[in-house]
């Protein structure tokens, strides 16, 4: 039996991303409905604005997510995207600002005091500045650390690992080295194996190919089932080899 609930998973976004762009006006660089969602990119310094219009105004009472993104071949290399949800509406809105590694970001702290703990995140991955946060510092790395680990240009080792040291008995920061002589990897499937010859192989004798047994030749006379005549069975067959061995003589 199938359970029908009185409201859906999403609300339908009929009329809504008109609606928005119309009351946003000249903050609204662009506007588009994809995945599912409205998307607006909007101009970064009118950002506190546009929020605190979409949560008075249009019922988007809560902030979910802020997250960031890098497109490193841009002029405004990062996006911050703020992911907004309105209870009410059954509504979740998309709103993204576009930004460089120097020109900070107005704080949404001052409507969702929660941003400050995502804000603090989106600085730590992507070392996007938000001018008013009371609190803006690393949240998920290490003290000291250096770079922002979810840029596009951030090496995959880091620059710098950490150890404990039994000399100095703490833990210290040192430039990453990676120790191993040969590190050209193809990633072949070693069941596969490489395509070419590999050191030490060059001397082993080349394989020879296995002989091929020739065809066997074609039957000129097919054979058939024999007759019980030719091959001797028969029910007096059967009877002889019914009897026991003490009556045969």
């Amino acid at each position: 039996m199938a359970i029908l609930h009185a409201s859906p998973r999403y609300a339908p976004f009929d009329g809504v991303k008109d609606a928005l762009v119309a009351a946003l006006g000249a903050h609204v660089i662009e506007a588009k409905e994809e995945h599912g969602e409205i998307v607006l990119l909007v101009a970064r310094d009118t950002i506190e604005t546009v929020l605190r219009t979409l949560r008075d105004e249009h019922e988007f009472q809560q902030l979910m997510e802020i997250a960031g993104a890098d497109y490193p071949q841009r002029l405004d290399r990062f996006e911050v995207v703020y992911c907004l949800l309105s209870l009410t509406r059954n509504l979740r809105l998309i709103v993204k600002v576009r930004t460089d590694e120097n020109t900070p970001v107005p704080t949404a702290t001052t409507l969702w005091p929660v941003a400050g703990w995502l804000e603090r995140e989106v600085y730590d991955m992507y070392g996007v500045l938000f001018a008013g946060n009371p609190d803006l510092r690393r949240i998920l790395t290490d003290y000291g650390f250096q770079g922002h680990p979810f840029r596009k240009d951030f090496p995959l080792t880091g620059y710098v690992e950490l150890r404990y040291s039994e000399e100095d008995k703490r833990v210290v920061y040192e430039p990453v080295r990676l120790a191993q002589d040969l590190r050209q990897f193809d990633f072949m499937s070693p069941w596969e194996g490489a395509d070419y010859v590999l050191p030490g192989d060059e001397k082993a004798a080349a394989p020879t190919a296995a002989p091929v047994a020739p065809a066997p030749a074609p039957v000129a006379t097919p054979k058939d089932t024999p007759t019980t005549a030719q091959t001797g069975a028969g029910e007096g067959a059967n009877k002889e080899a019914n009897k026991t061995t003490g009556d045969r003589t």
